[in-house]
């Protein structure tokens, strides 16, 4: 079962899944809705499939969905996440976060409201505690897209994870590098990423290419390979010429 284990959590951290981002640079203050596609290794095996798509919601919202299958023999999982949020002001601001888990094992949810107006965080039925900001599992790695495209080299989050507990990271770019990957040769930049009082370290790969996009990601615990998603395709789901004539120059 621990095999299955580094997969079955890239909700895409990044921790997986994450995340995955794109914007338009028009200076309008918007994000560009996409879907992106990922095959999960380990060990140089294909073992699954990720995907991770952002879209426009009713009433003004944006909604980020995150959904993976895994399966090794006769083990098997499937996750997913889904947030709410609104994007001003060029920031992110979760309104609700969901995430669901089924296969070998334990099913397991999660459901957490953010309430702005109280400065409250609902995790599942229990009672709203105070909410000092912190992202959901999901918004953060979107969040590290918007710096490194205005620059940003080293990264601080506080987050509430799918399981309702609060997580502190640390990120930092480590170099940047050619990858070879289902979806062709790309670059990208090299990010370490650090948790707290934990023997996991996670390596992601985000493209200048793709404005910033995941592209590729490895995960490590007491030093040894956990897992790799590598990025397998990608697209727009809103017009925008720019951004898709990039694509095309790619592939």
């Amino acid at each position: 079962m621990n095999k299955l284990i580094f997969f079955v959590s890239i909700t895409l951290i990044l921790g997986l899944n994450f995340s995955a981002h794109a914007f338009a640079g028009t200076g309008t203050e918007q994000l560009v809705g996409f879907e992106a596609e990922y095959n999960v290794y380990r060990f140089g095996r294909n073992l699954g499939k990720a995907k991770l798509s952002l879209k426009t919601d009713k009433n003004e919202l944006y909604r980020l969905d995150y959904y993976s299958k895994v399966s090794a023999f006769f083990l098997s999982d499937i996750r997913s996440e889904t947030s709410f949020f609104s994007f001003h002001e060029q920031q992110l601001h979760p309104e609700t976060y969901a995430y669901s888990r089924s296969g070998t094992g334990s099913d397991k949810s999660t459901k957490i409201y953010f309430d702005a107006k109280n400065s409250k965080v609902t995790v599942n039925q229990a009672q709203p505690v105070e909410w000092l900001g912190q992202l959901d599992n999901q918004l953060y790695r979107l969040d590290v897209q918007l710096k490194l495209a205005s620059g940003t080299r080293e990264f601080v989050y506080d987050i509430i994870n799918n399981r309702g507990e609060m997580r502190h990271y640390e990120l930092k770019v480590v170099g940047k590098e050619q990858l070879d990957l289902p979806f062709g040769m790309i670059e990208g930049i090299k990010i370490r990423i650090l948790r707290k009082n934990s023997s996991r370290e996670t390596i992601a790969w985000f493209s200048p290419q793709l404005n910033y996009q995941l592209v590729k990601l490895k995960q490590f615990k007491d030093g040894s390979e956990q897992g790799e998603i590598r990025l397998k395709s990608f697209k727009y789901a809103e017009p925008h010429t720019e951004l898709k004539n990039r694509i095309e120059e790619l592939n």
